[in-house]
């Protein structure tokens, strides 16, 4: 089991994570371009693949606890990013940064700040 500072380290690493997205995709106003922008895509699919990470790295009993946030997916969008990279759609890529980032950014803060 992972102690507060441990759970409290990964949500912060997973903000760090989210605000790097935030930055390599501010800039475009939609996902083709975003796409063919090939540092700013492929730096914020490591984003990605960080998030599930830090997700894969928490303890089960806090993730059951806090279960608004959806870890699973997050998991699995991870092993989706690692493993089948050139399969990845960019419309989806784009719909995840503009709308789900928002959302787990600010449960993810909720998270940091009741600690």
């Amino acid at each position: 089991m992972l102690f507060m500072s441990d759970v409290k380290m990964a949500l912060l690493s997973i903000i760090e994570a989210i605000e790097k997205v935030e930055r390599y995709s501010h800039k475009f106003s939609n996902d083709d371009d975003f796409y063919h922008d090939e540092l700013s895509f492929d730096a914020t699919m490591m984003q990605f693949i960080v998030i599930g990470e830090m997700v894969s790295k928490m303890d089960d009993c806090y993730k059951d606890e806090h279960n608004s946030v959806p870890w699973k997916e997050i998991k699995n969008f991870r092993n989706i990013v690692a493993h089948d990279y050139f399969g990845i759609d960019s419309s989806e890529i784009w719909s995840i940064i503009q709308t789900h980032l928002p959302k787990l950014k600010t449960q993810i803060s909720a998270l940091i700040a009741s600690l």
